[in-house]
């Protein structure tokens, strides 16, 4: 029997050779396309991605407003728009008394508070209303009601002896409460109410307040609140 020449154990080995190589890259073809498939992400899959953050706006900075401070203190002195009666106020610390008087027979003491703002609602016993603004402490200007009757004002800051005035006695028996309108120019305006009854006062001097009321000598003082 003959043994198989060298020719075709080269062959042989041949064949084999290629069989293991295209073994090989056959299956490095698939480890590199399993491990490519594990890697990169499925196309169906849905691809979440994080929104983009927006940057929160800083709040706008409000100006604070500043309280404002009481009225002044001052005293004020005026007529009615109608030139029928007199009007004076007193402010001190946030408080404010009025006197309202045509010198005859109509008078009305008022009290109450100033606010801040300036303006001001003073009432009196006999239903009385004065409703005003101080106007950049100049003036006073506002209404004064009075037995139905509303009449304007416009009140001037009064420097002393010019402003209100006041005295309180016992004359005679009788009880004394009279009080004044003293102007920047001087004029006076006044009422003596004796045991309730009205009437017009006499002039006080208004360096020293000194006034006679049925024979006596009193003294008449600046108001305040």
């Amino acid at each position: 029997m003959k043994r198989p020449g060298p020719l075709l154990t080269l062959l042989a080995g041949l064949v084999l050779a290629l069989f293991m190589l295209t073994l090989n890259v056959t299956s490095g073809t698939k480890t590199a396309s399993s491990s490519y498939s594990e890697k990169s992400p499925s196309p169906s899959a849905p691809q979440s991605s994080a929104p983009a953050s927006t940057p929160t706006p800083s709040p706008t900075p409000t100006k604070s407003t500043a309280a404002k401070p009481p009225a002044p203190n001052a005293d004020y002195a005026g007529r009615t728009d109608d030139d029928a009666a007199s009007v004076a106020v007193s402010v001190r610390d946030g408080k404010a008394v009025a006197y309202f008087c045509d010198g005859r027979y109509k008078e009305a003491w008022l009290r109450g508070r100033v606010n801040n703002n300036g303006s001001m609602k003073l009432t009196a016993p006999n239903g009385a209303v004065l409703d005003g603004t101080i106007d950049q402490g100049r003036k006073i200007r506002g209404t004064v009601k009075d037995e139905g009757r509303r009449y304007a004002f416009t009140a001037a800051k009064a420097v002393k002896p010019s402003g209100l005035w006041r005295a309180t006695a016992k004359v005679r028996g009788a009880k004394i409460d009279a009080g004044w309108v003293v102007l920047p120019n001087g004029r006076q305006t006044g009422i003596v109410t004796r045991d309730g009854k009205p009437a017009s006062a006499p002039r006080i001097d208004p360096e020293t307040g000194a006034v006679t009321v049925d024979g006596q000598q009193l003294t008449a003082r600046p108001v305040t609140p």
